[in-house]
């Protein structure tokens, strides 16, 4: 999932066309919608970047329970089993 925003819209329009990223906590909520029972953020804009990594990654979790969703934050050289 793109992490370019937690909250905030980062949708706008450019001509006709929509463009840009759904922040993070509409995404889980498509998530939750769909059935995705995981879901790991990356591309993370700068309001994540130059956050408190641990408030947001806890901030991040709690909207991802609130969804039955595992919601983390990615970091470098993160490894996951599929």
């Amino acid at each position: 999932m793109t992490g370019a925003t937690i909250t905030q819209s980062f949708i706008r329009k450019r001509g006709k066309a929509l463009i840009g990223h759904s922040p993070v906590r509409t995404q889980l909520t498509w998530c939750q919608k769909e059935g995705v029972p995981r879901a790991i953020i990356t591309h993370c804009g700068s309001e994540i970047v130059t956050g408190k990594e641990r408030k947001i990654s806890e901030f991040i979790a709690v909207m991802g329970n609130q969804r039955g969703v595992d919601a983390r934050l990615a970091y470098d050289g993160m490894k996951l089993t599929l």
